[in-house]
This record gives C-alpha cells, sequence and structure tokens, in this order.
C-alpha cells in the first residue's frame, strides 16, 4: 500500500538569541488514505511546526517528505486569519480571486459548503459579528 505522505527522519530547528531550539527531532512516519492521524502532545512540541512543514508553509528543515501526486491538502491555522473589511463570503472566496479561479463550479461549491456549515443566513456578514467556533467553520 502506498503512503499519501511519507515523513522521514525530518528535523527543524529554530534559532534565537539564547542558542538552538529542537522543534522536531529525527521524526518518521507514514500516512495512509483513509487513516487520521491525531498529533497529541504539551505547548510547544512541535504539533504545529509538523502541519507547517507538511502543508509547504515551512520549507526550512532537514529529512524528506513525499506526497502522493495532485494530494489537496487543508490546514486550519490556530487563528482564523480572516481580513476584516471583507464579508465572511468574501473571504471564502479570496483564494479562489487571487488564483483568477472563480468557475462557476467553485462558486457552487463555496455556496454547499456554506450550507453544509450552517453559515449560509451569515454570508453578509462580517468576522466580527461571528462566534470563535463559526469564524474557525469560515477559515
Amino acid at each position: 500500500m502506498n503512503s499519501l505522505i511519507k515523513i522521514d527522519k525530518l528535523t527543524k530547528n529554530y534559532y534565537t538569541k539564547e542558542g538552538e531550539i529542537k522543534a522536531i527531532n529525527n521524526i518518521s512516519l507514514d500516512i495512509y488514505e483513509g487513516e487520521i492521524i491525531a498529533l497529541v502532545g504539551p505547548s510547544g512540541c512541535g504539533k504545529s511546526t509538523l502541519l507547517s512543514i507538511i502543508s509547504n508553509l515551512d520549507s526550512n528543515y532537514s529529512g524528506q517528505i513525499i506526497k502522493k501526486d495532485n494530494l489537496k491538502m487543508a490546514y486550519m491555522l490556530q487563528s482564523d486569519a480572516l481580513l476584516p473589511w471583507l464579508t465572511i463570503y468574501e473571504n471564502a472566496i479570496l483564494g479562489l480571486k487571487i488564483k483568477n479561479d472563480l468557475t462557476k463550479e467553485n462558486i457552487d461549491y463555496v455556496n454547499y459548503l456554506f450550507k453544509l456549515y450552517n453559515l449560509d443566513e451569515f454570508k453578509n456578514n462580517y468576522p466580527k459579528s461571528l462566534s470563535g467556533g463559526m469564524k474557525q467553520r469560515v477559515a
């Protein structure tokens, strides 16, 4: 069985004035289709760092990550990162606008997700009017 993601000997260090901080030390892991993986540990143990590396938000590490071709991934940041001057709908389609990919199919899918996550009636609201959980669902 081929893995979706293969992580081999992954190590990540941060450097501060006080010295080197080892965030991830020699992790190897295979993730297969259909698996549910939980990253559990205390604050500062490298969970978010690992996710940032896997999702290509951080490329400064040693080791190897091999992903299945055309693998689509989503990663929820710790803060919602919604732009306060845009409605939640405008926030939701912003990536599509930037990529110039506002096709009917993609817009229909965004509308489907708004209904699925019970956000449809709030489309024209601004982030400040939503609860934290609703902001996370939009993000």
